[in-house]
């Protein structure tokens, strides 16, 4: 019995032992090492976050619609003799794009006769350069004693009242003082309008009740302008129908008054809806012959519209385009630059 006893001592002995033993080596593993020492400087320079789309012209990324009419002469492999076949894509996207007959039948003739020898996205890239016109600066300065003027004429619907807000901010970012002429006083609403871009910039405001004599908001307008020193007074007019004749003899008696002392008209601007495509170019002819256009701006470019009207303007009607509006933000209304929009339509 002794005996038993011992041997379960013993055996109750080496067990708690062995636990003793576990827990100690458990222990120790418990204890971390030691850690190298951190270094004071982990980082030497942070790089930049990429901005996603700054490498993409501002064009080619708003003018998506009318860059996918290209699409199939962009893909065009092969120099030299244009076939059949190529010529009947291009005349199609062409005159899809809105480009317009005479010059679709020119670009047509240059690829007859002269081929393609740098291929058919080159060449047509190079036949549109051609119809714009070389000169198209845009002018802000008048005579010496004189407030220069800016005129704008156009349909109702257009985005003429947004457009002269937005060159008002223009101006003024620039540093130049402003003065507005609510001239279509047909529309209380366009007086409105106006009056809140005037509040949104800090230009300056003419305007008078609905129905009242537009000649005479500009004549006071100029007559502002002159007594505070402005430096640019922005016209608006009336826009009815282009074929109305009582409005086209008005738009020529607004721009006798403006272009008396001590206004001068530097610039008389035809706003037009890039998205009516070809009817945009008969309000264009009936609005030069009354106003004397001096340059296009062609809105809603960046929509539906087929960027090819532009060249249709240029090339049939010899007006300059000098701003387009690429979205509804203030800075979305931008210089004209032919190279850069050519480029957004047909570089590879």
């Amino acid at each position: 019995m002794t005996i038993v006893i011992i041997v379960i001592a013993l055996v109750v002995l080496a067990a708690l032992t062995l636990i003793v033993v576990r827990r100690r080596r458990n222990s120790a593993a418990l204890v971390s090492a030691p850690r190298a020492a951190m270094p004071e400087v982990l980082v030497h320079e942070v790089a930049e976050r990429p901005q996603l789309l700054d490498d993409v012209p501002v064009l080619e990324q708003r003018l998506g619609a009318s860059r996918s009419i290209f699409d199939r002469v962009r893909s065009m492999v092969g120099a030299g003799t244009v076939s059949a076949e190529q010529l009947d894509v291009v005349e199609e996207v062409l005159l899809r794009s809105d480009v317009g007959v005479a010059t679709t039948t020119a670009v047509l003739d240059d690829l007859r006769a002269n081929g393609a020898p740098e291929g058919v996205a080159h060449a047509v890239r190079t036949a549109l350069l051609g119809a714009f016109a070389p000169e198209r600066e845009v002018t802000t300065v008048a005579e010496p004693g004189r407030v220069p003027v800016w005129l704008f004429v156009g349909v109702n619907g257009v985005g003429k009242t947004t457009t002269i807000g937005k060159l008002a901010k223009r101006h003024i970012d620039q540093g130049r003082s402003v003065v507005l002429a609510a001239g279509d006083t047909f529309r209380a609403a366009a007086s409105e309008q106006l009056q809140q871009w005037a509040d949104r910039t800090g230009a300056d405001i003419v305007r008078a009740a609905e129905g009242a004599d537009p000649g005479s908001v500009v004549h006071d307008a100029l007559g502002r302008a002159a007594a505070r020193g402005a430096d640019i007074v922005l016209a608006d007019t009336a826009g009815r129908r282009a074929n109305s004749t009582n409005l086209l003899d008005e738009l020529s008696k607004i721009r006798r008054v403006a272009d008396r002392a001590p206004g001068q008209v530097v610039e008389t601007f035809m706003v037009l809806d890039a998205t009516t495509g070809q009817n945009a170019l008969s309000q264009a002819r009936e609005f030069h012959a009354a106003a004397n256009v001096t340059g296009i701006v062609l809105t809603k470019l960046d929509g539906t519209a087929r960027g090819g009207i532009v060249v249709a303007i240029e090339r049939e009607l010899g007006i300059p385009v000098k701003f387009v509006g690429v979205g509804e933000g203030v800075g979305d209304l931008i210089i004209f630059e032919p190279r850069a929009f050519v480029d957004s339509l047909l570089d590879t």
